[in-house]
């Protein structure tokens, strides 16, 4: 009988445990991470800008099949010229480059992606105010 009350005890304490450690690293654990991810001041960057989600799938797609697909980072010339082929944003005659910005310069959705992306990591399409992006964090600092 004691074996069963301690077996149903750690099975009950690790369900309830993982989900509630699952939730917590998304949201605190994850943020806070040595990678400097949501605590760092200023985030380089660069994206792709389109109106139609239509557009900018394809501009991921291109990302995806050079190099995303192969679990491969993409290099920022590359996605430089990608950008300058579809991004809508005055910024992509300069390859999608937005420089270093602090936070609370971006829209909500844009800022969240942008901090929240590992240096050298591209973001899957999202949608902000301004309409379809794809982000490539080029760096981070205080």
């Amino acid at each position: 009988m004691g074996k069963d009350a301690k077996g149903g005890g750690k099975g009950k304490a690790k369900q309830t445990g993982g989900s509630e450690d699952g939730g917590a690293k998304g949201k605190a654990k994850g943020g806070k991470g040595g990678d400097g991810l949501g605590t760092c001041t200023y985030v380089k960057a660069r994206h792709i800008l389109c109106e139609k989600q239509g557009k900018i799938n394809e501009a991921y797609k291109k990302l995806q099949d050079g190099w995303l697909s192969n679990g491969d980072k993409v290099p920022p010339a590359e996605f430089a010229k990608i950008a300058a082929e579809y991004s809508e944003c005055p910024s992509g005659k300069k390859g999608g480059d937005l420089g270093w910005f602090p936070r609370g310069k971006m829209a909500g959705p844009f800022q969240e992606v942008a901090f929240n992306t590992v240096v050298g990591a591209t973001s899957p399409p999202f949608k902000s105010t301004h309409g379809y992006h794809i982000i490539l964090a080029e760096g981070r600092k205080n």
